[in-house]
């Protein structure tokens, strides 16, 4: 039977980082949500689906079938049998991600279609609602966060690197209301699922944390 691991928590905690660590160590495969709502978004531009054509994205999202595979250690997208790596980080597409990933119907397909993945192989995922809607019966759930200041510390540094140029506090702020308005929204709110294991990443380095969380699964499991 099929393994899998929930990985929730705000922003800037470093879920992705950390799950695609945990999934390379485990040999599971890392799903990359974030990938499979711009297949979808990719998918709407190929049917020529407007952003704001609501009914259009509610019936053309049935159609789309999306899947995650590990090629020649590398994480291939499939939009109904078609790679699509080499298409979807576009600004276009990028675009088209934010305006259909608050329709119902896309959230819910892609969960079915998330699912249905991770029914099949052992999988890590990260997000929001992960193991509080997705994967509720996850062998193990671990809800990573860390203090908006080092959350905002993190980011900093990040854009900073870039030579972009950014104030901490601003920083902060803006990690405040995204945590603010993920908690509240109506569909799928980030929460701590019951049985999640709360890990606070403020005083580890991101190799102590994949190395706990690896940890946690072999003790479960």
């Amino acid at each position: 039977m099929a393994k899998s691991i929930a990985i929730d928590g705000p922003a800037g905690a470093g879920k992705s980082t950390i799950a695609r660590m945990v999934a390379e160590e485990l040999k599971f495969i890392y799903v990359d949500t974030g990938a499979m709502y711009r297949a979808m978004a990719l998918y709407m531009l190929k049917e020529g689906v407007g952003a704001d054509e609501s009914e259009k994205i509610v019936s053309s999202c049935q159609k789309a079938d999306i899947t995650i595979k590990h090629e020649n250690n590398e994480q291939v997208v499939y939009l109904n049998g078609e790679n699509v790596n080499g298409l979807i980080r576009t600004e276009e597409v990028g675009n088209m991600t934010s305006a259909i990933s608050v329709n119902k119907a896309v959230r819910e397909k892609l969960v079915e279609l998330q699912q249905k993945l991770a029914e099949s192989t052992d999988v890590v995922m990260d997000g929001r609602d992960i193991g509080t809607v997705v994967l509720p019966n996850a062998n193990l759930k671990v809800y990573l966060t860390a203090s908006t200041r080092v959350r905002a510390e993190r980011r900093y540094k990040e854009l900073i690197a870039k030579n972009v140029s950014c104030k901490l506090d601003e920083i902060e702020k803006d990690i405040i209301d995204r945590d603010y308005r993920d908690m509240h929204r109506e569909l799928s709110p980030l929460k701590q699922a019951d049985d999640a294991i709360l890990l606070d990443s403020s005083d580890m380095t991101v190799l102590e944390v994949k190395e706990k969380i690896v940890e946690l699964y072999k003790e479960k499991n």
